[in-house]
């Protein structure tokens, strides 16, 4: 699709991969560019029911695009990002809720170090499977800005606020299995084994009846954001209250 983005099709089944292993998938603009292009597409794809996002190994990415150099002090690599020029925050709002929103059930295949915007970009996906080996983290305070507000949001909404303070605020790794004891990955994999586990997790959703699921994906997706609705006639249905046959207006068709 691009120089950024790959996007391939097997059936029903669509894989987004990053692919800028050179600077471990880090999200420039012009990668962000290319993933909201590519979740447009796939949002009017009638033939794609399922979706995985993954990136080009050793890792899944490693956040927004900073030409950090090793050996950098923390305030050497605070003062590179600072400097930086990019529309990121706008550019990756954009291709995150476009993901997040897409009807298809996306799957996000955490192929290696998910940080800051990396781990952010993962939230958007409906189910989140990582390799054993993955570590994530958010590096965005220690670097001297606050992380945006539609993933912060996320971590929110995924584990509450006490905790999202925690992984915000305190910056440390994680490994795959903290993150999934937390309830931000659902399942843990040998690094080996993670393509075959999403495939086939994938094929299990694409089999299934894909207006049911689409549905209940939107219903779902919409209480996390303004909470549990009022169950009334408005969500549940009207009884039929129409006259019994032969009965006049006003008449009951019981005793």
């Amino acid at each position: 699709m691009s120089d950024n983005v790959t996007l391939v099709r097997h059936g029903p089944i669509a894989t987004v991969t990053l692919d800028r292993p050179d600077r471990r998938n880090s999200l420039s603009d012009p990668m962000l560019t290319d993933l909201g292009a590519a979740f447009a597409e796939l949002r009017d794809d009638a033939a794609t029911r399922v979706v995985i996002v993954t990136g080009t190994p050793p890792l899944f990415s490693a956040g927004a695009d900073a030409p950090f150099k090793k050996g950098m002090s923390p305030e050497e690599r605070r003062q590179m990002f600072l400097s930086r020029k990019s529309q990121f925050r706008r550019l990756f709002e954009r291709a995150n809720t476009l993901l997040e929103n897409l009807e298809q059930a996306t799957i996000c295949q955490i192929n290696g170090h998910a940080v800051g915007g990396g781990w952010g970009l993962t939230l958007a996906c409906d189910f989140r499977f990582a390799a054993a080996s993955a570590e994530m983290w958010i590096p965005e305070v220690d670097l001297g800005v606050p992380l945006g507000v539609a993933s912060t949001t996320r971590f929110v909404r995924l584990v509450g606020p006490a905790r999202a303070k925690e992984i915000i605020m305190g910056c440390r790794r994680y490994s795959a299995a903290e993150a999934q004891a937390m309830g931000l990955v659902h399942q843990v994999v040998a690094d080996a084994l993670l393509v075959k586990a999403v495939g086939e997790y994938a094929e299990v959703l694409a089999a299934k009846p894909f207006r049911a699921l689409a549905e209940m994906k939107a219903r779902i997706n919409a209480i996390a954001r303004t909470g549990i609705p009022e169950v009334n006639a408005m969500t549940e249905g009207f009884l039929d209250r129409s006259p019994a046959p032969g009965a006049s207006p006003g008449q009951g068709g019981g005793r």
